[in-house]
Formats: structure tokens, sequence, C-alpha cells
């Protein structure tokens, strides 16, 4: 079943998601992450249809979603997108899937509004290490902010001659990721420019980090509001440390963490077996 291509409005953007028809089943909405788009999660969606009305969205920068005037990419900002999209498909409460920046993004919502969501999926979105959270002085952080937006001024995007060169540069990344699964993704992620190259869709300024960082306090403090049950997914050789050894995710009050053998960053693409059906027996259960 393919989706339908459809727009809706926040923060003054139009922004973009998939959907998958509104069966009058419970509405689970899929986030993808940072420099990705939303038909990241074609290879597994077609398991949830029996029992979900599917919606995945581009967030703001990526995918076929407006480029925020500005560059404004935040935690912030995305979780009020999100926020308009549950309200906007209504039948609250709805169910939550989201991998590394949407799978921060989850969370945050659904402590932000714990009535408005029945479970959550977080894949590898549990924020940077503890480690790499020592902050650095103020002056430092300003300046090392206003630096990098500059160089992003200047910085021309780069162009790949063939679809199977921006695929190659796909499996760089993850070298889990099928010859076909990674055409796929470089054909819903990509433009073609009038030379026939390619170029990403995502604006570059989403690889920019706020000044001010990530404040595990405040996250851990939002987390703790999550009323519903959390499903934590992670691979076993994804770059994220265990978090319940370093005692991030012990906010979280009823959660249960698994961890992947022979699946990295990206999960839902390197076991998707195992991604589905722990998901689907989380969400059903």
């Amino acid at each position: 079943m393919e989706p339908i291509s459809q727009y809706y409005y926040s923060h003054r953007l139009k922004l973009h998601f998939w959907d998958w028809g509104d069966s009058g089943k419970p509405n689970l909405i899929f986030v993808h992450g940072s420099r990705d788009h939303a038909r990241s999660w074609d290879r597994v969606v077609g398991a949830f249809l029996p029992d979900f009305r599917v919606l995945a969205p581009d967030l703001r920068g990526h995918g076929d979603s407006s480029w925020a005037p500005g560059a404004m990419y935040s935690i912030p900002e995305y979780v009020l997108d999100l926020s308009a999209l549950v309200d906007i498909v209504g039948r609250w409460p709805v169910y939550l899937v989201g991998h590394s920046l949407g799978g921060a993004v989850v969370l945050q919502l659904a402590g932000v509004y714990p009535e408005r969501i029945c479970k959550v999926v977080s894949v590898e979105g549990f924020g940077p290490a503890p480690e790499k959270l020592v902050p650095r002085p103020a002056h430092e952080r300003l300046r090392r902010w206003i630096e990098n937006m500059r160089d992003y001024e200047v910085r021309v995007p780069k162009r790949y001659p063939s679809l199977h060169a921006a695929a190659a540069r796909m499996q760089e990344a993850n070298p889990y990721l099928p010859d076909e699964s990674a055409l796929h993704l470089t054909l819903f992620g990509s433009n073609w420019n009038p030379d026939g190259s390619l170029t990403w869709k995502f604006d570059n300024y989403v690889r920019a980090f706020s000044p001010y960082g990530f404040n595990m306090e405040d996250a851990q403090e939002i987390w703790h509001q999550i009323t519903c049950p959390t499903l934590l997914i992670r691979g076993l050789d994804g770059w994220a440390p265990d978090p319940e050894k370093d005692g991030r995710i012990r906010a979280i009050r009823d959660h249960r963490l698994i961890s992947v053998a022979e699946a990295g960053h990206w999960v839902h693409h390197d076991q998707p077996e195992i991604f589905i059906e722990e998901t689907l027996r989380f969400l059903r259960g």
C-alpha cells in the first residue's frame, strides 16, 4: 500500500507527512532521525498497518518539509511540530516510534503531553553520552556556534554524479544497509540537479548544535513526567552507550530496554525482523 502525501502547518512552516490511510484504527506516528526522511520506515511499516493508522512526518528541514528561516533546528522546535501533527490527526492517545533525533523528540513529547501518548518507542534516542555533556565555557560554545553557522553559509552541498554513487555514500554511513534499501532511501532523500547529479534534501543547517547544548537534567525532568509504557531499543554495534549503566534512563519510570546484536545506530534497517517483532509485541501488549 502506497502512502498519501500530505502537508500541515506548524510555526509558520509548511511541513510534509506520509499517511498510509485513516482506517479508524489507533494512530501510530514514526519519526525519523537527523539528515534522514520519513520514507526511512518503508521497510518495516507494512507490518504495523493491520493494527494502526500509520503516519510518518518529514521533520522541518528534512525530506519534503520546508527549511526553517534562520535555521531554527532544536529539539524544542521539533517537539512543537510533532505536537501540532498529533493535534491534527486527533484520536488521542497516539502511539509514537522515533529513531535517533526522532527518538529524543518522541520522549520529550511524551513527557510534555503524557495524556496524549499511549505508548512510546525510542530507538537510539537517548541523547549524547554523559561524558560528552561536560559543558565548555559559555563564551567558547557561543563562539564555536557562530563560526559553524558562518561556515554553513558558504558551504556548498555535495553533489553525487549518480544515484548509485549517492547510495554508496549512504552505505558508508551504515555498512549493514542492503543495496536495495540504500537505493530506495536515496531516491526519497535526494533531489536531481540540472546537470543530472544529486544532492541530499536536508538543509545543511540541521547539522548545527545549539550553543546551549543538550541539558540532560532538563531532559530527565521531562522524562520523569512520562506516564505511558516506554520501550527503548539500542544496537550493540551503535555509538550510544548503555543508558541503564550510566543511569540516564532511570528517570523514565515504566521502561524496558532491548539491546540488539549485529545492529548499529539504525536498528530498524539492520535487524528489521527483530525491530518489528519486539515493537509489535510491545505496542499490542
